[in-house]
């Protein structure tokens, strides 16, 4: 699951480098929960959190299956 996500990722990344931001894979649990590091200008961007969930959530959990949630740590 880690390599699938990873690939998800970096289909994510180019828009989030637009921005001045990126994000960096922590974690994955055993129950699919993905915990995740938004860096750059995304890291202090007081939109992070509609970036995190309709935007790297929404892609985890389209392109992995078992993907349930998706935080920022």
């Amino acid at each position: 699951m880690r390599e699938q996500i990873l690939t998800a990722l970096e289909k994510i990344r180019p828009f989030l480098q637009e921005d001045g931001g990126d994000v960096e894979l922590v974690e994955v649990t055993a129950d699919g929960k993905v915990m995740v590091r938004l860096t750059g200008a995304c890291g202090s961007c007081p939109m992070s959190k509609i970036t995190l969930k309709q935007g790297v959530e929404k892609v985890l959990k389209k392109e992995v299956p078992g993907v349930t949630e998706v935080v920022s740590v």
